[in-house]
């Protein structure tokens, strides 16, 4: 897998292209990455990639050729075309289902916006999808990007010890896309308070029934949605379905 990134600031990338799981897989050669700063793209002698926006207003707009010449040389050296992402607080919302789809597909060219915005030029031209990390507003993409390659790239065989950490992940499909249930490492008591006793038992039956009731219980508190969601996919058993009811009823109580 591999992702060219288009960023003002490639130096920002280090830290997951060097440190912890990842760092370990780029060195490994699972995945690599390009850096491509929109600067080293343009023709005057100030470097320019942004200018004032037509209409008026705050802030400036990144110019749309140096963006569209930065992936266009990302693409020839990549010799295939990829999907072009556009880091953007317009875009769909990032999620597990998208991450494990980089995964499968070989990853992406990435860009990372700043200022006030792109030019709308650029992304008719050349952005294939918008990604939004929430409904929230970053000082420029490279936040929103490192997170798209961080969860991308623990996906790929090989990047992480134990591959059944990442299938136990909150929204992966074997949880069909429900919220992880709590964890518990030693020592046995903290300070007063103990572990579940089903963790305790040793019985792999009462403890998956343990996890999955954990998981729909701070699923239903938490998200809502992803319930409706399970519900809506056919994904929620006839025991998941009791559990919630009698929760349901519990806080009706």
């Amino acid at each position: 897998m591999r992702f060219d990134v288009i960023s003002l600031f490639p130096e920002m990338f280090a830290v997951v292209r060097d440190q912890g799981v990842t760092g370990r897989a780029h060195k490994l050669g699972l995945w690599g990455l390009n850096l491509w700063n929109p600067r080293d793209f343009t023709t005057d002698v100030h470097r320019t990639v942004d200018d004032r926006p037509y209409g008026g207003g705050p802030g400036m707009v990144m110019m749309a050729e140096p963006l569209e010449h930065a992936v266009r040389a990302a693409q020839a050296q990549r010799g295939a075309a990829a999907p072009v992402i556009l880091m953007s607080p317009t875009g769909r919302r990032f999620d597990q289902s998208m991450a494990q789809s980089l995964a499968d597909e070989g990853g992406a060219v990435l860009v990372c916006g700043r200022y006030e915005g792109v030019d709308q030029r650029f992304i008719e031209r050349c952005v294939t999808q918008e990604v939004s990390l929430g409904d929230f507003v970053l000082s420029g993409g490279e936040i929103a990007a490192l997170a798209v390659v961080d969860s991308a790239v623990r996906l790929l065989p090989g990047v992480l010890n134990d591959q059944e950490s990442a299938r136990q992940d909150s929204f992966h499909e074997t949880l069909t896309g429900l919220l992880d249930s709590p964890h518990y490492t030693r020592p046995e008591q903290y300070r007063g308070q103990g572990v579940p006793a089903e963790l305790l038992s040793g019985h792999h039956a009462n403890i998956a029934r343990w996890r999955r009731r954990q998981s729909l219980a701070l699923t239903a508190a938490r998200r809502p949605d992803l319930i409706e969601a399970a519900r809506g996919a056919g994904l929620l058993s006839a025991s998941d379905e009791a559990f919630l009811a009698s929760l349901a009823l519990g806080r009706e109580s």
